[in-house]
């Protein structure tokens, strides 16, 4: 059985006293192992990420930048080589495989921009003889735990950037799917960067606990859960480390009287089931406003009809496995507590039948929820789609924002004053208008509100150049020695 490895000071390391499985979704047959780190091997890890900060930390921004410009290009020519690996072990089609490592790209093409970034301010002559600079600098070592979901585009949200800004990474990917991580630091091995700079850890609660505790780690980012990303943001910063802690989210649609129903319910049908659901972006509740919903439940029923779920594999496929038999199972629940409940049942993805042992689940939807449902208050990660009628836009804006999750919104509809409205009052970190899974660029930032983030910084963008980097002020003056005397009083500006 093939073992997936650390890769630690710029070598593959596969020893290990506990392995973890690793499954093909598509068949649920275990074929791969992933080596578990003791905390000892998290520490071999820092040590190797100490002692290559100094060179990494004094390299030019030159020689950075054309290391990123040679990732950007590697990555490019052998993105259906890793889009393969992603799919076999998250499940994902290849298409939505490949898109995300396009979108991660995004954030190495940002990092290219570094000797911008990086600049400092100048102020001269702000009192007689003195002027005054600032610097950013490198926080350090740092650490980076990633979900399941994007195991190739997480990563490559946050290893740009600390790389950038001159910090060492240890890596810790998901042991679900764990092989995108060491072919990324591989392709960064042959871009120049030097042994010891990027680093990856393989492990489970106790490679994340070293990385929490020990004190050479000056920062965390995390990606994952709201339970979790609660509790790494509490202990790390308790050990005085920055932290930035991504969590769940229940990304709502409003669809208005006024929207085009054909785009709205395109739009809920590809934000919904894309990935099996298994987004934090997805949209999972679609708010009908007015009038406009029985026509829309019934367009996206009708779309449903033709979703073709198989191996990510298959070219014909368009949305394929969960990640685990245990997380489909976990999806399943919701929908016998959704009838339960008194929320009518559509569409129900346990109906449709699959071959073989994968962990396929169908495709769901389901009418007449309200908050106090589990399917609406919980965050599900999967393809289920919830649809709450209103009937105004007042009550949509409140139901949106009376959620603990903050993550992402959107809006469909043809008026512009009630979209200028909605983006004004909706509490929530990323809106779209239109757009039914708003994620930001590379060039500005990802993260949300309320429970969705814990910490002051969102992830990449300016906000991770602010985050992977710790300022300096320098106040300067060269005078005449002859000038010089002494004077016991506060330093005085004017």
């Amino acid at each position: 059985m093939h073992t997936i490895p650390h890769y630690i000071n710029g070598q593959r390391v596969d020893t290990a006293e506990r392995f973890g499985p690793v499954f093909n979704p598509a068949t649920g047959v275990q074929d791969k192992q992933v080596v578990l780190a003791s905390r000892a091997v998290v520490v071999d890890a820092i040590d190797a990420a100490r002692a290559a900060l100094p060179e990494w930390r004094a390299s030019t921004l030159a020689k950075r930048t054309a290391i990123f410009f040679k990732v950007r290009e590697l990555l490019a020519e052998r993105t259906d080589e890793l889009a393969a690996i992603l799919t076999s072990e998250h499940g994902k089609v290849l298409s939505d495989a490949a898109g995300e490592i396009t979108r991660g790209l995004e954030n190495i093409e940002f990092a290219t921009g570094l000797a911008q970034m990086l600049k400092g301010d100048f102020s001269q002559q702000v009192s007689h003889g003195i002027d005054v600079h600032s610097v950013r600098q490198s926080v350090g070592v740092v650490a980076c735990v990633t979900p399941f979901n994007f195991p190739a585009m997480v990563p490559l949200w946050m290893i740009g950037s600390a790389l950038a800004c001159g910090n060492t990474v240890l890596l810790k990917p998901s042991e679900k799917d764990p092989s995108s991580a060491i072919f990324i630091a591989e392709i960064f091995t042959e871009a120049g960067l030097p042994a010891g700079v990027l680093n990856v850890v393989q492990g489970d609660k106790e490679a994340v606990d070293e990385l929490l505790d020990n004190p050479e780690v000056k920062a965390i980012s995390f990606v994952g859960s709201t339970p979790i990303a609660k509790s790494i943001y509490a202990r790390a910063a308790a050990n005085g480390k920055r932290v930035q802690a991504l969590g769940g989210a229940k990304n709502h649609m409003v669809v208005l009287p006024d929207a085009d129903l054909e785009m709205a319910a395109d739009a809920a049908i590809n934000a919904a089931y894309g990935s099996a659901g298994e987004r934090c972006m997805a949209v999972s509740v679609l708010v009908a406003v007015g009038g406009i919903a029985d026509d829309l439940v019934a367009a996206i029923a009708k779309r449903m009809k033709t979703l073709h779920v198989g191996p990510g594999t298959d070219p014909s496929s368009q949305m394929g496995p969960l990640i685990t038999g245990e997380h489909r199972d976990r999806v399943a629940s919701y929908l016998a507590g959704a009838a339960d409940a008194g929320a009518t049942m559509v569409v129900d993805g346990r109906a449709q039948n699959f071959d073989g042992d994968g962990f396929f689940l169908g495709v769901s939807l389901i009418d007449h929820v309200t908050p106090g449902m589990k399917v609406y208050d919980d965050e599900i990660f999967g393809p289920v789609l919830s649809v709450v009628r209103v009937d105004t836009f007042d009550e949509a804006v409140k139901l949106v924002n009376d959620h603990e999750f903050g993550n992402g919104v959107a809006l469909f509809t043809r008026d512009g004053g009630a979209a200028r409205q909605f983006e004004f009052e909706i509490e929530a970190g990323m809106v779209g208008i239109n757009v039914p899974i708003p994620v930001p660029v590379g060039s500005f930032s990802f993260g949300g509100w309320k429970n969705s983030l814990f910490g002051d910084a969102h992830m990449y963008g300016p906000d991770s150049i602010r985050f992977y980097t710790r300022g300096k002020v320098v106040t300067t003056r060269w005078p005449d020695p002859a000038t010089s005397e002494i004077d016991l009083g506060f330093p005085q500006m004017a």
